[in-house]
């Protein structure tokens, strides 16, 4: 095979076969395809697309490049979800806990950081020991056994998605509908998932802002996993303004955790409770929206979620001591507020520019092997909507340095826009995808 005339057959709108898909993906993980091929591949495929038959085969491809998680019998409905990546999207953290605590078993695989939105693995690691590299014997036992896991991709499960995902991060090829559809179902295929429920976020702050090709990016997913067999559900929902309060990794698993504890911010709680009525759903717990949310409401306010989160960290060796103490994770060296300029309404929070701004502070990565800083990040205290007052604090910039400071006072200046009319902002849940589609 000559790598470089399938790039140019695709690069031209041609389509490459199931047997040349999985051709190149063998010789991406050998070694036969050097980096720059793979990138030009790509790039070409953000450009021309993938009809269904590739997209099913390059799923497939990446999907049998390594191992799937097998349970034993007698084990619970298995129900994943996944984000499409916003700024300040912690309701993984939440979710995952509060799902198990209500009978579900939930093998929840997450990723790292990709462009300007963070990833769970990051906030999960910014608890001091967790370890979120788990074998796949290890996640199964544990989702067994405690009815959770947090883990990231390993070598075991799709590693050619591994390698695909770590280069679209580093050469501009994260928004492409075929691309982000099979990364995230070549993952989700191998969890040995009953049901999967995605998020796929609509706005500025998203990979795919329009609603039309969010639309378009859960339909073609739900199509992938209900023709796998795994019944699959998507929620598009907003991200024209950052989701919750905090926007960096430790901050961010500090809210995770205060919302647990009934505390945490009303958008963000509605998010979390909405996905999980739809993971209860699809595991036949309960039959109705209204009776998943009250089951999911019971658990918050009895503390079982909070203590399932407890669990979890501890079995994954994290120190439990951040439940009641989230000062172990690492702290920022700066803390700056940010007041409101002039008196008026909140316009606009661009959680594009805030998330582009953490990974400049240091909170994200610029490149494959980038160490991150944890401690870095906004909180952000007023929606879209809100009125202030000229001289009020209404943000904290969390900085490692003083340059990193000014660049957060700066970001906040340029993000947050205040003026004299009401907004409206997009609803929380716009659509629900899924055999029923509609709004909710």
């Amino acid at each position: 095979m000559v790598f470089q005339s399938l790039i140019e057959r695709k690069r031209d709108g041609g389509t490459l076969t199931t047997a040349e898909w999985q051709a190149a993906v063998r010789g991406m993980l050998d070694g036969e395809i050097p980096d720059y091929q793979v990138a030009a591949l790509l790039m070409a495929v953000v450009w021309r697309g993938l009809g269904p038959e590739e997209l099913s085969a390059l799923t497939g491809a990446m999907l049998s490049s390594g191992a799937t998680l097998e349970f034993s019998p007698g084990t619970p409905a298995r129900i994943d979800k996944h984000s499409t990546g916003g700024v300040g999207d912690k309701a993984s953290l939440v979710l995952a806990p509060l799902v198990a605590a209500c009978g579900v078993a939930v093998p929840m695989m997450s990723g790292r950081g990709l462009g300007h939105t963070g990833g769970t693995v990051d906030k999960l690691e910014s608890i001091p020991g967790f370890r979120v590299g788990l074998t796949l014997a290890e996640a199964r036992d544990q989702v067994e056994r405690i009815g959770c896991a947090l883990f990231c991709q390993t070598g075991e499960i799709a590693p050619a998605d591994a390698r695909l995902y770590a280069l679209r991060d580093v050469t501009g090829t994260v928004p492409s509908i075929p691309l982000i559809s099979a990364s995230i179902m070549s993952k989700k295929l191998a969890e040995g998932l009953t049901g999967l429920v995605l998020d796929v976020k609509v706005g500025s702050g998203a990979f795919l802002p329009g609603l039309d090709h969010a639309r378009q990016l859960a339909r073609t997913m739900v199509a992938l996993g209900t023709a796998s067999g795994c019944p699959t559900v998507a929620l598009l929902t907003a991200m024209d303004r950052p989701l919750g309060r905090a926007c960096g990794n430790a901050l961010e698993v500090e809210e995770a955790i205060a919302t647990l504890s009934g505390e945490g911010p009303a958008d963000l709680l509605e998010v979390t409770l909405s996905l999980g009525a739809e993971m209860l759903l699809l595991a036949g717990i309960e039959k109705s929206g209204a009776e998943a949310r009250g089951r999911l409401e019971s658990a918050l306010a009895g503390g079982q979620a909070r203590e399932k989160l407890g669990q979890i960290i501890e079995a994954q060796g994290g120190n439990p001591a951040v439940i009641d103490d989230p000062g172990v994770m690492q702290q920022a060296e700066i803390v700056e507020l940010f007041s409101a300029p002039r008196s008026g309404v909140v316009q606009r929070i661009e959680p594009r520019q805030i998330g582009e701004a953490i990974v400049a502070m240091g909170g994200g990565r610029r490149k494959l092997g980038d160490a991150i800083n944890h401690a870095v990040g906004f909180v952000i205290t007023p929606k879209p909507g809100d009125r202030v007052k000229a001289g009020q604090p209404i943000a904290s910039v969390f900085a490692a340095d003083e340059a990193g400071a000014a660049l957060g006072v700066e970001t906040l200046r340029q993000a947050i826009t205040i003026g004299d009319e009401p907004v409206e902002s997009l609803p929380l849940v716009i659509e629900r995808i899924g055999e029923s589609s509609g709004r909710v």
